[in-house]
């Protein structure tokens, strides 16, 4: 593993620097593109901190509802400040094709349920109301509710092997999920039909590496803070749904099977079919307490520690 002195880094130039970030309060639904961003111990402030659930708690992702890509959501701009809380008159902006505004208050609601689920996990979250069961029921077709994670009440743990000590929200591993616009750039050299990057719902869009650089980060520094790269990012079929339509085909899992399977890039590892785009990661500042933990557009990011090969890199 290749170890950079941190001193020196801070000296050098950049390895890439941020050009994007989103946050995504409502799993799979939009994103929000955001100049800043608050850290959380679970990950940017607001990420999949919402998730629609069906009558029995089980949520409800893009895998099985792929109208979900078409529910447009909004924040205040003020959330995205360091330090903000919300008011009375502070709402979660939710819009579809053909249905009504739905606003949904971001001061807590006081109804409790059980049974929630997403994945391994189950626990208590915050219920959103009938108002937001009807809106989501009448969009989807059959019995949906809205629910809010418990932070009060709940964690959620990241799988220890990886990254131990991190919680999460709704995201399906990990607090980040960092690509480049080069990896997706030379992605597009092989398409028939370019895709855009939302295809992938990263949290951190970073330029001016390597196509597939950040397989190789193990550690990088964005701003002050310390960045771990915990393991390669592997695809379901969302990247196959068309953002804008919600229509599915075969790309570009169908090319990114050829030369980003595990059998190309980990030839010597188990093979579980496999294909990865963008890396996972945690961030150590932000377990800690302290104030200013932005980290915004155009931050540089310095590669601290990287392995070789993708090979090498966890996944």
């Amino acid at each position: 593993m290749e170890k950079t002195d941190a001193s020196s880094a801070a000296a050098a130039v950049a390895d890439a620097k941020i050009s994007s970030i989103f946050i995504y309060p409502v799993k799979s639904c939009r994103g929000i593109s955001v100049p800043h961003a608050p850290l959380t111990p679970t990950g940017f402030r607001w990420d999949r901190q919402w998730l629609v659930v069906n009558q029995r708690g089980r949520a409800y992702t893009q895998r099985v509802e792929p109208k979900l890509a078409l529910v447009e959501v909004n924040l205040p701009a003020e959330a995205f400040s360091e330090g903000w809380e919300p008011t009375k008159t502070s709402y979660l902006e939710i819009k579809a094709p053909g249905m009504d505004l739905l606003k949904i208050s971001l001061c807590k609601p006081p109804k409790v349920s059980d049974g929630v689920s997403v994945w391994e996990w189950s626990g208590s979250a915050l219920d959103e109301g009938d108002e937001a069961s009807k809106w989501f029921t009448n969009y989807l077709g059959k019995p949906s509710r809205m629910v809010r994670f418990n932070a009060a009440s709940e964690t959620r743990p990241v799988d220890p092997v990886y990254a131990q000590g991190y919680s999460i929200m709704f995201s399906d591993m990990f607090p980040f999920m960092l690509a480049s616009q080069g990896s997706l750039d030379e992605l597009n050299k092989l398409l028939k039909e370019p895709v855009p990057m939302n295809r992938f719902r990263p949290n951190i869009l970073v330029v001016g590496c390597e196509p597939f650089s950040e397989d190789l980060w193990t550690e990088i520094k964005i701003s002050q803070f310390s960045f771990q790269g915990v393991r390669l990012c592997s695809r379901c079929k969302v990247p196959t749904i068309n953002q804008e339509t919600a229509i599915a085909g075969p790309e570009p899992n169908e090319t990114l099977m050829k030369y980003r399977s595990d059998k190309v890039l980990r030839p010597d590892k188990k093979q579980q079919g496999k294909i990865y785009f963008g890396q996972n990661m945690v961030c150590k500042e932000s377990l800690t307490e302290g104030k200013a933990k932005l980290v915004k557009v155009g931050d540089p990011i310095f590669v601290l520690q990287k392995v070789s090969t993708a090979a090498e890199a966890v996944a």
